[in-house]
């Protein structure tokens, strides 16, 4: 998928009354907050979430990329609904100790809004 393409008409909406992440530009979501892992993760801008899965996002280009933790071959993730980048996948780790992220989502704090969906009582 181009992450330059338009793919706002492929946005999902998903997720209805539960916790999750979305997009602070745009408000796709994201992610359930039940897919978090970590909270303790360094992104781009700052802090950042590790997750199990994510939504509304497409894969930017496959490359190696020199993180905190060592070299981890990565693809940026950027939000259907608006094109910002979010974060990005992890495809693989050349460390054996970093091999529990292949397969996860690192998304930026700073590029998501997190939305509780609390029902309160009229």
């Amino acid at each position: 998928m181009n992450p330059d393409g338009d793919t706002r008409s492929q946005v999902i909406s998903t997720y209805h009354d539960h916790p999750r992440f979305i997009c602070a530009t745009c408000s796709a979501v994201l992610a359930l907050q039940d897919e978090l892992i970590s909270k303790s993760f360094s992104g781009r801008e700052g802090r950042g979430f590790l997750m199990h899965s994510a939504t509304n996002v497409k894969l930017g280009k496959k490359e190696d990329r020199p993180l905190l933790t060592g070299v981890h071959t990565v693809a940026d993730i950027f939000c259907m609904g608006c094109n910002d980048r979010v974060g990005w996948y992890y495809h693989k780790a050349a460390d054996l100790s970093q091999k529990y992220k292949e397969g996860k989502y690192l998304l930026e704090r700073e590029k998501m809004v997190k939305e509780n969906n609390w029902k309160l009582d009229e």
